[in-house]
């Protein structure tokens, strides 16, 4: 498996560039906003959306002004949906560093979330890219609606697997899929927008179900189960399978753990227990694997290149990757 910096390789100097480029848009003339936005560029991740803009834009063309105003775009939206995510999910954590909420109270990060979809708007208006707010406004839209069908949904514990995938499609590979079309459309290949929306699309599925395994740990590799989305009750596919086929005790037990016992780790070990024993994790692993063959038979067609193999480099990343 390739690691992440051999996968930056082919675009190191570009992602320089935007890091110098993304910190300039993010400035502002207020005192706390500079401080705030400063702090969030310094706990930045590993810049998965860029790279992967950067590598959809260079394995289809030149890469140009218009790639660095798109990994802006994203980047930007990106951030401002953690910020707002921080405060539905009163969560006082993220990557290791303080929420924004947790430092400067919930008021100020929806601002600050606010103010970031605002330098959305007007960075696109400015550098006339029309096209790119339209992927980008609907990547926002399909995010909300996302979140707002998992609440619905996750009140009844009753949720299908094609309600899950909508939902994660909605929620977590919106965003993905935004980067490489966003990334084909911003080197004049708008006859590989498509493909390529759909490519990032079963790369942020897959990306979604690896997150929803490290719950549990792993096969072949069982890591310390955290448990964490037990806990808050979200409904993910290693769940939703075994609810939908174990025997009527165990979905009974389960339903019950969930429901009443999600603060006491002894039944949270023990509904881990159960849907590892009844072939959850097997279920979703296998799942994972098929949505990445068929992203990567999307691009079986594409010139070979450096930017190619990196991007291929970078799905099985997202389905490797240990944490």
């Amino acid at each position: 498996m390739m690691t992440v910096k051999e996968i930056k390789a082919p675009i190191a100097h570009e992602l320089d560039q935007f890091e110098l480029r993304f910190r300039e848009n993010m400035r502002s003339k207020v005192p706390l906003l500079d401080k705030i936005t400063h702090y969030i560029v310094k706990r930045k991740g590993k810049q998965m959306r860029p790279m992967f803009v950067f590598l959809s834009a260079k394995m289809l063309g030149e890469v140009n002004d218009d790639t660095y105003t798109s990994a802006s775009l994203v980047e930007l939206l990106h951030t401002a949906t953690l910020v707002h995510d921080d405060v539905v999910d009163d969560a006082n954590e993220r990557r290791g560093f303080f929420s924004i909420n947790a430092l400067w109270k919930n008021k100020i990060a929806v601002l600050v979330g606010d103010y970031l979809l605002s330098k959305v708007l007007l960075l696109s208006i400015e550098h006339k890219k029309f096209r790119s707010l339209e992927i980008v406004a609907r990547a926002v839209r399909e995010m909300s609606e996302g979140e707002l069908l998992q609440i619905e949904k996750a009140r009844k514990l009753d949720i299908t697997e094609d309600v899950y995938f909508e939902v994660i499609r909605q929620k977590t590979a919106s965003l993905i899929s935004t980067c490489c079309e966003a990334g084909a459309i911003s080197v004049e290949r708008e006859d590989e927008a498509e493909r390529m929306r759909k490519f990032g699309e079963l790369v942020g599925l897959s990306f979604q179900i690896k997150d929803d395994i490290f719950d549990y740990g792993s096969p072949g590799k069982i890591g310390k189960p955290t448990g964490i989305d037990i806990r808050e009750q979200k409904m993910t596919l290693p769940l939703i399978y075994t609810l939908n086929t174990a025997s009527k005790e165990t979905r009974r037990e389960l339903i019950n753990i969930v429901k009443r016992h999600n603060e006491n780790s002894k039944k949270i070990n023990r509904a881990i227990e159960l849907v590892i024993s009844n072939g959850g994790i097997e279920y979703a692993y296998g799942r994972m694997m098929e949505l990445k063959t068929e992203a990567l038979d999307l691009l079986k067609d594409i010139p070979e290149s450096p930017a190619k193999n990196a991007l291929i480099g970078l799905v099985e990343y997202t389905v490797n990757r240990e944490k």
